[in-house]
């Protein structure tokens, strides 16, 4: 009962925080972007906490229940990409101008290839956060013992009514506090799990062999070299994270947000994989679909109730956050390059806000029920890498091309993606079902990573006695120029709505963070255990509280 308390108040008080932000958002940009004015700091924990998700409780966490460090190294290949886009890409997309990826694309591709893109991307952005929704249904129900499918239908309802009514800026207050919930959690779990299996010593004599090698099963260096190259498309190219560094001020910011991300994933992983390798000396017998339950199962096992409450409220809203910013993006996209682009060009703000709400809703329900759809489909672990292997290079590689590439032209673009993407389904759908026969998670994944960075080798060196330039290259670059003088200074009046939007934003991340070192202070004192550390957390907590405070005065003054 008290878990279950604990995650209703925490719920009601992220829901009342994205209220809260109901009236700030003025236009496209203001909800969308943040006004393109959001701290880097910010923008970097945000993009930090929507690629993360109770997904890599459940799939990492199986792979680190059955395979041990592998499943850190796995996660090590997203540092390694978010420092490749921090260096090149990152400010690349900041310097493009444009609101979303899809604008660029159109800009610089061609609206046909624009709405190719669009309509692959809502697909594929939508199965994926259906496997996240279902990835922290199938936590809160297995802890809890409520049935799934209500559980699922519910928190995919509250996730969508947040990102519905307070736009970028809700979306990265959640983010915020969840990076809190979470380490504060993560925090107090780790010494006790480590009690539970008779100290660090005994886990590290008692371990699986091989249990602590970088590579492990079929995770094998094959695999983690294509995985971190999909990681560089993912990071770098992913129109969920373009929206982070198109969000900031300037390209320099744009770096930071990628480089605080990549610092971040360097240490975490290793806290959050470490729980469920323990739990292989406490339930060896988990296998297979079961697998994806240890990290939960782990945190029944050694959480008092109430701070059990308190790691699943950080993983429902941990995934919140991913799930949200992917709403917030395919909704950006749908309203500002569907809808206005060609629907309603006229459209004015008020017109465009219903539209951008009412996208969210309408591919939030559809998100929902792909999610109750993931259990028939192999598990999440098999449907992630799957997914990624098959989409992320054929439909991220071609656009991060282009922002490099003055040769690459529109229907180049859609004929490498298109082809890859069907070579991949080929290997991945047809081939096993037609002889059996089943590319290895390696090859698969360096499949679908090779296939269209070779492609698109060979194209360059192909026109490159042919032409110096694309016709689509040339119809950008006066793109560019009639935008460039026909932009308009903001007005004074937008500029102060701007201000006072992200001086709104930072005060409600210090209240916030205030209230959840009060939550964590009275659990400190009714927990059964583990009570001094999460006082210790709470005080912490309620100190890194002044620091978002003390900036909003600063922009308050300037």
């Amino acid at each position: 009962m008290t878990d279950t308390i604990v995650i209703i108040v925490f719920s009601v008080f992220i829901l009342l925080v994205g209220i809260s932000f109901s009236k700030t958002g003025r236009n496209l940009k203001s909800f969308f972007a943040g006004g393109e004015s959001v701290p880097w700091f910010i923008g970097g924990l945000s993009l930090f906490m929507s690629f993360f998700s109770a997904g890599t409780f459940v799939a990492w966490g199986a792979i680190a229940y059955q395979h041990g460090w592998v499943a850190v190294t796995i996660q090590w290949t997203m540092c390694i990409g978010a420092l490749i886009t921090g260096l090149y890409l990152a400010p690349k997309w900041k310097a493009t101008g444009n609101l979303t990826a899809a604008e660029f694309i159109k800009a610089r591709l061609g609206s046909k290839v624009q709405k190719i893109y669009i309509y692959i991307f809502t697909i594929v952005s939508v199965f994926i956060k259906g496997s996240v929704l279902y990835s922290v249904s199938k936590l809160v129900s297995a802890s809890l013992d409520y049935p799934l499918v209500p559980v699922t239908i519910i928190l995919g309802i509250l996730m969508i009514s947040y990102t519905a009514v307070g736009g970028l800026w809700a979306v990265m207050v959640t983010d915020i506090l969840q990076f809190v919930v979470l380490t504060a959690a993560v925090l107090i779990i780790l010494p006790l799990v480590f009690n539970e299996v008779g100290g660090v010593s005994n886990f590290l004599a008692k371990a699986p062999d091989e249990f602590f090698n970088l590579t492990n099963g079929e995770y094998t260096w094959g695999f983690i070299f294509a995985f971190a190259i999909y990681h560089i498309f993912y990071i770098g190219g992913n129109w969920t994270f373009v929206q982070r560094y198109t969000s900031v001020d300037t390209p320099k910011h744009a770096s930071k947000v990628a480089y605080l991300f990549a610092g971040l994933y360097i240490l975490s992983p290793v806290l959050w994989m470490l729980p469920p390798m323990t739990y292989q000396l406490i339930n060896p017998g988990l296998a297979g679909v079961d697998a994806e339950n240890a990290y939960i199962m782990v945190c029944k096992q050694v959480l008092p109730a109430g701070l059990l409450g308190l790691m699943l409220t950080g993983m429902y809203f941990s995934t919140s956050a991913s799930a949200n910013t992917a709403l917030n993006v395919v909704s950006a996209v749908f309203t500002n390059d569907i809808y206005k682009g060609s629907i309603n060009p006229g459209a004015n703000d008020k017109k465009l806000m219903f539209v951008a709400r009412a996208s969210s809703w309408f591919f939030g329900v559809f998100m929902i029920l792909i999610a109750l759809g993931v259990p028939y489909i192999g598990g999440i672990v098999e449907f992630t890498l799957s997914v990624g292997a098959i989409t992320g290079g054929p439909l991220l590689l071609p656009p991060i091309w282009s922002l490099f590439s003055k040769r690459l032209s529109g229907k180049a673009t859609i004929n490498i993606t298109l082809i890859s993407l069907s070579i991949n389904m080929l290997f991945k759908m047809i081939i096993p079902f037609i002889n059996g026969y089943k590319l290895s998670r390696a090859n698969e994944m360096l499949l679908g990573v090779l296939l269209p960075l070779v492609m698109l080798v060979i194209f360059e060196l192909l026109v490159r006695k042919k032409r110096s330039t694309s016709i689509d290259y040339e119809n950008y670059c006066k793109y560019k120029s009639e935008k460039k003088a026909a932009a308009v200074q903001i007005d004074e009046q937008e500029q102060l709505a701007i201000e006072k939007q992200n001086v709104f934003g930072l005060k409600m991340i210090s209240f916030s963070l205030a209230f959840i070192s009060v939550l964590l202070l009275i659990l400190s004192f009714i927990t059964s255990k583990g009570g001094n550390l999460a006082m210790a957390i709470a005080i912490l907590i309620m100190l890194s509280a002044i620091i978002p405070w003390k900036a909003s005065k600063r922009k308050s003054y300037s």
